[in-house]
């Protein structure tokens, strides 16, 4: 693997400005990132949370006083947050709803940065600029009453192709890495979402697959599969990595174009070949990178020990933390730059 291949950021990073992250990331790990997000700070910063304020403050929409709050919990029983869910105000036609996501105006905003830092020679000429977009489902499912949700994420796509052809057609091709988070999909294949349709299987490779084909040739682009982390802790603690190969098969099934990459998260606990052994059954097409997010914070032993074990079930991997950053204890920063240094530089 390249050097410049070695590692994979997620997205999400606990400082302040676009600026500020990529000054930082370009400066600690230039030399290992072929692509570098802009941290998905301010609004973004609680991942697709910003996007429930878009539904409730939308005309079309209103909190469903039929069903109760949704009791968001985490793998250990805990309640992380309970949210009242939105549905379709009665008599609105869903063909006519638009949805204005935001995402295009902050990754259009960010490249202006981006342009002229690398002009600058502050990032280096190589890299191209990431931009993590979730899925329909990643809101659909937290956000969305559950008579409502499959109309919803019909809607929600075409508004997820409209913000991606703004940037697209603002960006070039080459200078672009296109990023899709799949996180309620993981979940859905836990079976943690009580109340996932028969097809769900269907239904989350069938759209996957489109909304990487609607990427353009050129444009990089690749999957980020997730356990969720809102108190930087997962949702599911998996057996195995048996369900994210069986995804990882499926999305190559269901997209045309090529995968660029595709990342898996790993548990800090996991130094057992139990683990890492269905890996060996991904049909990796050529050419297409994988990514383990195999790297926690102050564990430079364990990290090596994960690295190890999974040598032993993959010919050849790049490294990543198991999500993004942003949830996480600002202050833990400078030990995740210096960890996925030191594990890059040791690849």
């Amino acid at each position: 693997m390249e050097k410049q291949d070695r590692l994979h950021l997620i997205g999400s990073i606990p400082l302040d400005s676009s600026e500020q992250v990529f000054r930082r990331l370009a400066d600690e790990l230039g030399p290992f990132l072929r692509c570098i997000p802009d941290g998905e700070t301010g609004e973004r910063s609680r991942w697709v949370y910003f996007q429930r304020q878009m539904l409730v403050d939308h005309p079309a929409m209103e909190v469903d006083p039929t069903v109760p709050p949704y009791k968001f919990i985490q793998w250990d029983g805990k309640i992380v947050r309970e949210i009242e869910q939105v549905r379709f105000k009665p008599g609105v036609d869903s063909a006519t709803v638009v949805f204005q996501t935001g995402y295009d105006k902050a990754a259009l905003a960010s490249w202006e940065v981006f342009k002229t830092l690398r002009a600058a020679g502050a990032i280096p000429k190589h890299m191209r600029f990431q931009v993590s977009l979730p899925t329909p489902q990643a809101s659909g499912y937290l956000y969305v009453s559950g008579p409502a949700r499959e109309t919803y994420f019909g809607v929600y796509e075409r508004a997820l192709k409209a913000a991606l052809a703004n940037i697209v057609k603002a960006i070039p091709a080459a200078d672009l890495s296109i990023q899709w988070d799949v996180c309620q999909e993981v979940l859905a294949f836990e079976d943690y979402f009580k109340d996932r349709p028969a097809h769900y299987k269907t239904q989350i490779f069938d759209m996957l697959g489109r909304l990487g084909d609607a990427v353009p040739a050129g444009v990089e682009m690749g999957y980020h599969l997730c356990y969720g982390s809102p108190h930087d802790e997962h949702l599911v603690q998996p057996k195995d990595a048996a369900i994210l190969v069986e995804m990882m098969n499926g999305i190559v099934a269901a997209t045309r174009r090529h995968i660029d990459f595709i990342h898996v998260p790993v548990p800090k606990d996991r130094t057992d070949d139990a683990f890492y052994a269905p890996l060996k059954s991904f049909k990796r097409p050529k050419g297409t990178k994988l990514y383990l997010g195999l790297l926690h914070h102050d564990d430079d032993a364990g990290d090596r020990k994960r690295v190890e074990v999974a040598k032993r079930h993959v010919t050849e991997f790049g490294l990543s933390a198991e999500c993004g950053w942003g949830r996480t204890e600002p202050g833990r920063l400078p030990g995740l730059l210096k960890g996925h240094r030191i594990a890059a530089e040791a690849l």
